[in-house]
């Protein structure tokens, strides 16, 4: 381990990514946590304070952060609120790489004000490369500012290409489970309740990427990442249907070698790889045993059955703000899913419908993303009813 402390700020720090970050930290002792950050969860932070005592915390519910700062007031953490709060986090002046693990779109002007400060970044928001990556990217070329992927596939990817040049990239193999109903009809779909939509077989996470994984939205989304993340084409993206989780993507070179990263279904991988980045520590778990693996499998993606990931490539091609009418509107709809308002088909169906309504603009700066998120808001409000 190095004798030079790394200081992090984790900003979705009581989410799924946000908790296992942490978890990572006390394994590491010469991390130093700077900086938390939260939507509300105020016991849970309160909790976190208490362990790694950040110089800073935001909650972003002001009555949230309220109730911390009366529970924490015998620690010397100081507590802000609001978006204001969360760009006062990304921005914390002795942080040196910050994780964005915060779900939605909230998480693209912190992402923004934490580059323009020379933070390096250990991305877990997509949101942020899907709506706005013609911003990020140039951004964060021009202060200097590493993208280091946190999501397992983006990750495998940025590990298959150490040592390699993105323009010797011939496809990029970006591997899906296909989620807990792969292999279903939409009709088999129709009456699919939360608590069966909620039950992955292969990975644990937050509700939201849960639902995404089962509609197969979430492939759809790290595709738009991974337009950006690696400078490619859609036509040099394929998912591949891989059931056991072992692979967590491939790169096809321009020789035709294949390179593969392969694991246990860990995300303390590559949130440690992120933080340690380019150094590789032990990390404790599971190991994939080759003596007893039986066999790996590969499927073709069925696009007609889970539309979402079709529309994915569709609003990725289109550019401008489809991307974000895309996301928007599966934020929407996954929200009032888990809500049991609305079926699960009717995930995908608002997707496409918030895409036909919607008039695209090309190269949308972060107002035009903004109002656009909130306007598919609207819209779907009224499609619900």
């Amino acid at each position: 381990m190095s004798d030079i402390k790394k200081r992090i700020a984790v900003l979705g720090s009581t989410g799924s990514i946000g908790t296992q970050t942490l978890e990572v930290v006390r394994n590491n002792n010469d991390f130093i946590i700077d900086v938390l950050a939260a939507y509300s969860s105020v016991e849970a932070l309160e909790k976190q304070v208490r362990e790694f005592s950040p110089r800073l915390v935001c909650v972003y519910k002001e009555e949230a952060a309220v109730r911390l700062k009366e529970a924490i007031a015998d620690t010397e953490t100081s507590v802000v609120t609001g978006m204001e709060g969360l760009i006062e986090a990304a921005r914390f002046d002795t942080a040196d790489i910050a994780v964005t693990a915060m779900v939605g779109m909230i998480g693209i002007r912190p992402t923004i004000e934490a580059i323009k400060a020379g933070k390096d970044i250990a991305l877990a928001n997509k949101e942020t490369l899907v709506t706005a990556g013609h911003i990020i990217m140039p951004l964060a070329k021009e202060h200097g500012v590493k993208i280091i992927p946190v999501d397992s596939e983006h990750s495998a990817i940025f590990q298959c290409l150490n040592g390699e040049h993105t323009e010797e990239i011939d496809k990029i193999l970006l591997t899906a489970s296909g989620g807990p109903f792969r292999g279903k009809t939409r009709e088999q779909m129709r009456d699919i309740t939360v608590e069966q939509a909620l039950k992955h077989p292969n990975w644990a996470m937050g509700k939201k990427i849960t639902i995404d994984s089962a509609t197969m939205v979430n492939k759809g989304l790290e595709v738009m990442e991974a337009r950006w993340l690696f400078n490619t084409d859609f036509d040099n993206i394929q998912v591949v249907v891989q059931p056991q989780s072992l692979i967590h993507s491939m790169i096809q070179f321009k020789d035709g070698a294949i390179v593969a990263q392969l694991g246990t279904p860990d995300m303390k991988l590559p949130i440690q790889y992120a933080l340690t980045y380019p150094e590789r520590r032990y990390l404790k778990g599971d190991r994939v045993d080759f003596n007893t693996l039986a066999r790996i499998t590969f499927f073709a993606p069925d696009m007609e059955n889970f539309a979402a990931l079709r529309m994915a490539y569709e609003a990725g091609r289109m550019g401008g703000v489809m991307p974000t009418v895309f996301n928007a509107a599966n934020e929407m709809a996954v929200s009032r899913f888990l809500d049991k308002k609305i079926g699960f088909l009717d995930i995908t169906d608002s997707i496409q419908y918030a895409m036909s309504m919607v008039k695209n603009t090309d190269n949308p700066d972060l107002k035009e993303i903004l109002d656009t998120e909130q306007y598919v808001y609207e819209l779907l409000l009224s499609y619900f009813g």
